[in-house]
């Protein structure tokens, strides 16, 4: 096959991944099923834990013969295959392997962002992890720490201490231009150092799958066509200098594998929970308190923007003077016309942080400057909350968060985290299980859970799900 025919070849594939259907979306995860909100702006935070954006001026690269040979070289040494074992009944995500009693296994991706071993990865493939084990490169087998999750964004931070390693330089994803090759990285069906090319399909996108499970989900990804498949979930999307410009997460399907479109979360979101979560333990996210959808011609006669819907009390649009039915159009003088758009920018800042935002009132152009607040309607650091806990019987008990609670669409209940030899081991409950009941008593939360098991002087039955929705009830012979 000659060069022209070959470039000719590559295009046509493009053009035809054009003409897909996006019917459903998934995780992309080793085995999850097909399924298918205000935040602020182009500073970057100021942390610098992890290396800088590259500032170096936009350099459009056409390589000779479409070869990707150098970027490749330089990012599947720094991409890693991941081993989250957990409960039988834990994990939504990842295709399962029994392995002794009742342990199951899934796999993903992850992306070594500093020598000293961070990894950058998603929080699905990392989520309900009794054990993380890291396979590198080189072929060496780590477990790794988990130093903490954003399901916001489904982005976590894991840690392998392996001496210097080798690692993948952040890019800007601002910078990156729809229709310009990509590399997607990664581990799919357990097939190691795979890479793939494609084009940025679209940018912004909003795919509704992180806001389904999330109310402050942040939806803003970039979309191309190269070829993922569950497994890479937590691989790199770099360009061709071999920058990281995103953490590939979802892929569009109907069934189960590639249907033409693979999702990423921009590099510079990245970044910043990134930073956040290896220097607070948990994000740390400015909100404008204010609840918007798309402009688009509904209920206003601005077809390009974000119509706000209502305005929080005492929240940062509050102060600054926004109103309903105000739409934004701007934040730092960067352009907004989506929800997704605006998310992303606002997402990007801490509580405390100033933002400019420019909107339009009956049809009239204004600017407001306000400083952004967290959940609590303060501009206060967010602490990391550890939950309460307490132990009998050998188990250890402690709150769920409100993200289990929503996912399961319980109302309470409390977690079992550490099985020891007792009466819990003996019934042949396993970690992690939620117990929602005992004997006829609801559950609301771990105090209450204390309260009846220390009155208990004989077996009784516990009833509760674990993190997959799977129900049990056990007997506990007391």
């Amino acid at each position: 096959m000659s060069k022209r025919q070959f470039v000719l070849g590559m295009l046509a594939s493009s053009l035809m991944g054009g003409l897909i259907v996006l019917i459903g979306i998934s995780f992309m995860d080793n085995g999850g099923t097909g399924q298918t909100s205000l935040y602020n702006s182009t500073n970057l935070p100021q942390t610098t834990r992890f290396n800088d954006i590259s500032e170096e001026p936009k350099k459009y690269i056409v390589p000779e013969g479409i070869n990707f040979v150098n970027a490749s070289n330089e990012v599947v040494p720094a991409v890693v295959h991941i081993t989250n074992t957990s409960s039988a009944g834990s994990g939504r995500f990842g295709q399962l392997f029994r392995r002794g009693d009742r342990l199951r296994q899934s796999t993903g991706s992850g992306v070594i962002i500093s020598k000293d071993g961070y990894i950058a990865t998603n929080n699905h493939v990392v989520e309900d992890a009794e054990q993380l084990m890291v396979r590198l490169d080189d072929n060496r087998r780590i477990e790794a720490e988990l130093v903490g999750t954003d399901p916001d964004t489904d982005l976590a931070l894991i840690k392998v201490d392996a001496g210097e390693l080798p690692y993948v330089k952040f890019g800007d994803s601002d910078n990156v231009d729809i229709g310009e090759w990509v590399l997607a990285v990664g581990n799919p069906f357990d097939l190691n150092n795979t890479v793939t090319a494609g084009i940025v399909s679209a940018k912004a996108r909003n795919i509704n799958i992180i806001n389904t499970e999330n109310r402050y989900g942040i939806e803003s990804f970039i979309q191309t066509d190269a070829v993922v498949n569950r497994g890479n979930s937590g691989g790199a999307l770099v360009n061709l200098d071999g920058e990281l410009i995103g953490i590939n997460t979802a892929i569009a399907t109907n069934t189960g594998t590639f249907n033409g479109y693979s999702f990423a979360v921009p590099s510079i979101l990245v970044k910043k929970v990134m930073d956040d979560l290896l220097e607070f333990g948990v994000v740390q996210r400015g909100l404008l308190g204010v609840t918007i959808r798309d402009a688009a011609g509904v209920g206003t006669k601005e077809l390009s923007g974000v119509l706000i819907n209502q305005v929080s009390p005492g929240g940062a649009a509050d102060e600054a003077g926004l109103r309903q039915e105000d739409v934004i159009i701007a934040v730092d003088d960067r352009e907004v016309k989506t929800v997704s758009e605006l998310q992303e920018l606002i997402a990007r800042h801490r509580p405390g942080d100033q933002v400019q935002i420019k909107y339009k009132r009956s049809g009239d152009e204004r600017l407001a400057d306000l400083v952004l607040k967290n959940l609590s309607n303060s501009t206060e650091v967010v602490v990391k909350e550890i939950p309460l806990s307490f132990s009998i019987e050998g188990a250890k008990f402690q709150d769920i968060n409100d993200n289990i609670r929503a996912r399961l669409r319980i109302r309470g209940g409390a977690q079992l985290v550490e099985l020891g030899r007792g009466a819990w081991r003996r019934s042949g409950v396993k970690e992690n299980f939620i117990i929602t009941k005992v004997g006829e008593e609801n559950i609301k939360d771990i105090t209450e859970l204390e309260e009846i098991l220390e009155k208990k002087d004989k077996d009784f039955y516990v009833m509760g799900k674990y993190p997959n929705g799977e129900k049990e009830y056990y007997r506990i012979d007391w």
